[in-house]
């Protein structure tokens, strides 16, 4: 997962790490303020209290931020709670109410939340098949998902990608078995430990993970350090991240399709959506707009150029002409 400007985020949200023994609290306000653009008042979300959570990674904190200006010019009370860290800490918050609504990944829930070792090929067979089995052993309804799909991946610098040959995975594969030395692989703990990260990428491509040297690095570290080729040869990257090109990284094709499709989709329990169905409509035309080169150039903001995760959404929907700014 990606962990730039982890730091910035309230302590009560950072010691999330086990949302049971932590505890969230009751979230913060808005970062910033925005009024009705073609996203107007909306009858039925008028003062609802909304509290709004994601993951603690730039592109999750981003996207939580669009939920929260999208559902504040529908005129809901909105709470933030984005920059929960893990996976888990987020969904349990979801499951348990300290969170009403929040963006995830259909690929992610399908392999780390349902259970299921291997993703459907078809990214629209993919959320079906969530939605429906969220649905019925969760009561968590998934809403319509958005084109962007962000999904792993290894990359390499263009030298390393020279001087190996490999660019796909099935090179990449060969190496590990041949040379292992030549293929330092930068991973972080989630990425290495996951069925939809880098044991089950091994199993579908038929090498064994303990033969691979993969020195554990933050995220945020891995896309310099593969850069760089000096500690990492390959790393763990994620295909919307904007430092791929920025860093002129290579990225490995998946020529056994192994990685899940991550298209993203608004989540919530299923008693919070029959209370309030208007949230289909209302976030409908955001999560549409919500293409790969939107959200690679918001992540490119935040993790190249150093801007603010919470003006970089604003900034986007400004554009977009979904709120105005105040």
């Amino acid at each position: 997962m990606r962990a730039a400007h982890v730091l910035r985020w309230p302590a009560a949200v950072i010691c999330a790490v086990v949302v049971s023994g932590c505890g969230l609290g009751a979230g913060g306000t808005v970062p910033l303020e925005v009024g009705p653009g073609s996203v107007t008042p909306t009858p039925g979300l008028e003062g609802v209290a909304v509290t709004v959570g994601s993951k603690e990674y730039t592109e999750q904190v981003i996207m939580g931020y669009i939920l929260e200006y999208t559902l504040t010019a529908a005129g809901a009370d909105v709470r933030d709670l984005t920059g929960i860290v893990g996976s888990r800490s987020t969904r349990e918050a979801q499951l348990s109410g300290q969170v009403d609504i929040a963006y995830e990944f259909t690929g992610n829930a399908w392999i780390n939340y349902l259970g299921h070792e291997k993703p459907i090929p078809d990214s629209r067979e993919q959320y079906e098949a969530v939605r429906a089995e969220d649905l019925e052993r969760n009561d968590m309804v998934w809403l319509a998902p958005g084109p962007m799909d962000d999904t792993y991946a290894l990359a390499a610098s263009r030298q390393t990608v020279e001087r190996t040959g490999v660019r796909t995975l099935s090179q990449y594969t060969d190496l590990v078995k041949g040379d292992p030395a030549a293929a330092k692989t930068c991973v972080d703990t989630e990425f290495r430990a996951r069925q939809d990260g880098f044991p089950g990428m091994a199993a579908a491509y038929g090498f064994d993970p303990s033969r691979a040297q993969t020195p554990i690095l933050q995220v945020g570290i891995i896309y310099q350090a593969t850069a760089d080729g000096d500690q990492c040869d390959f790393g763990e990257v994620f295909t919307t991240d904007g430092r791929i090109a920025a860093l002129d990284l290579v990225v490995l094709t998946d020529d056994k399709q192994f990685f899940a499709h991550y298209n993203p989709s608004v989540t919530l329990k299923r008693d919070f959506f029959d209370a309030h169905p208007e949230i289909a409509e209302v976030t409908a035309p955001v999560t549409a707009a919500l293409t790969n080169e939107a959200i690679i150039e918001m992540n490119k903001q935040v993790d190249v150029e150093g801007r603010d995760p919470s003006v970089v959404a604003r900034d986007w929907m400004v554009t977009q002409g979904f709120v105005t700014a105040r």
